[in-house]
C-alpha cells in the first residue's frame, strides 16, 4: 500500500518526467480519483512547488518552466518494479540486447541508497521468470517509433506484406500497440483501405514518421479491436472450450483482455480468437483445468497430436 505522502512525491515525479499530466492521466497511474489527484497537487503547491494548472476541455498540470528537482531516491517498492520489468523485459525478449538491459540495472542500482540495493541485488540472483514460448519480439526501433507516433498522433508510412506475401505502401494513423498471444500487432487507420485496419509488426518493414496529425478515435479499445480483427480475418480461428472449475478459479489465470469469460452449465465458457491453433492448444492446457473444446473441431485434432508426444514422451526408456 502507498502511503499519502508517497503518491504525492510520485505526482512531483511524473511531472518531472513528463512535462505535463492531465487529471485523468496521473488518477489512472495512480489508481485514484480526480479529486484525490487535486488534493494532491494543492499539497504539492502548498510546499511551494510551483505546479501549474491548465484549465480547460485539454487542461491539465505541469510544472513550471525551468524548475527542477534534484532525483528522488527510490522506494522499495519502486526498486523492486523497476528490476522486475527490465528482467521481464530481458527475459521476454523486449530491450534491443542483454546490454541494453544490464546498463539499466547497473544505473538503477547507482541510484539506490546502499539497504535497498543489496535486496534488489538478491532478487536478481534468485528470481527466474518462465517465459517458454515468449512472443515474437518485434524490434525496439519499431516499437519505439510507432509507439510514439500513437502518442503524439503523428501519421507514419509504413512498407507492409500481406498474409499473401502482398507488399505494399501505407500511410497510417497508429492508435497503439498490442502483444496477443505471441504476435505484436498495430491496429492504425490505414488510408490506402480507407478503414480500420491490423497490421502485425512481424510484417512491417520500414517506418517513416509523417508530420501529419490526427486525433485518435475516442474511447478506442485497442485489445477489444485486435479481438474482433482476429475473429474477421481469413486463416484465423475462434476458439471456444468449457473449463470444469469456477469463474473465480479462471480469473486467477486470464487476464482479461486475454479471453471473454461466461458461467456455464458444468464450468466456465472462455472464448478467444488466435492465428496459431498449436499456441491455443497449449495455452489451454497451461491452465491447468479439465476442459473440453467446443469448438473449431480441428484444436481437437491438435490436442490428439500433443497427447500423443506427451505419449511418448511418458514410455520406459529402451534399456
Amino acid at each position: 500500500m502507498y502511503h499519502p505522502t508517497t503518491r504525492v512525491l510520485t505526482v512531483l515525479e511524473l511531472l518531472q518526467a513528463r512535462g505535463r499530466l492531465s487529471g485523468p492521466e496521473i488518477a489512472e497511474r495512480l489508481e485514484v480519483d480526480l479529486r484525490t489527484v487535486r488534493r494532491y497537487v494543492t499539497m504539492l503547491q502548498d510546499l511551494g512547488i510551483p505546479v501549474e494548472t491548465e484549465r480547460g476541455r485539454h487542461g491539465g498540470y505541469r510544472l513550471r518552466h525551468g524548475f527542477r528537482l534534484p532525483p528522488l531516491l527510490f522506494t522499495d517498492d519502486e526498486a523492486l518494479a523497476a528490476t522486475l520489468g527490465l528482467m521481464a523485459a530481458r527475459r521476454l525478449g523486449l530491450a534491443a540486447g542483454p546490454a541494453a538491459v544490464e546498463g539499466a540495472l547497473a544505473k538503477l542500482e547507482r541510484a539506490l541508497p546502499p539497504d535497498v540495493r543489496q535486496r534488489v541485488a538478491a532478487v536478481q540472483r534468485t528470481l527466474t521468470i518462465d517465459a517458454a514460448r515468449p512472443p515474437d519480439a518485434p524490434a525496439t526501433a519499431d516499437v519505439l517509433t510507432l509507439s510514439e507516433a500513437a502518442h503524439g498522433g503523428r501519421q507514419v508510412r509504413l512498407s507492409y506484406t500481406s498474409a499473401q506475401g502482398e507488399a505494399s505502401e501505407r500511410v497510417v494513423e497508429p492508435y497503439g500497440l498490442v502483444q496477443f498471444g505471441r504476435r505484436w500487432y498495430l491496429p492504425a487507420w490505414c488510408h490506402l483501405r480507407g478503414g480500420p485496419r491490423l497490421f502485425r509488426l512481424d510484417r512491417i518493414g520500414a517506418i517513416e514518421p509523417l508530420g501529419e496529425r490526427f486525433a485518435p478515435p475516442p474511447d478506442f479499445d485497442p485489445i477489444a479491436f485486435v479481438q474482433d480483427a482476429l475473429a474477421a480475418a481469413p486463416g484465423c480461428w475462434k476458439v471456444e472450450a468449457l473449463l470444469a472449475t469456477t469463474l473465480e478459479a479462471v480469473r486467477t489465470r486470464v487476464a482479461p483482455h486475454e479471453a471473454v469469460l461466461e458461467p456455464a452449465d458444468g464450468g466456465v465458457a472462455l472464448r478467444f480468437n488466435v492465428e496459431d491453433l498449436d499456441w491455443a492448444a497449449r495455452y489451454l492446457i497451461g491452465l491447468g483445468f479439465p476442459f473440453v473444446v467446443a469448438e473449431p473441431p480441428e484444436l481437437r485434432a491438435v490436442l490428439r497430436g500433443i497427447a500423443a508426444e506427451v505419449a511418448v514422451a511418458a514410455e520406459d526408456p529402451i534399456p
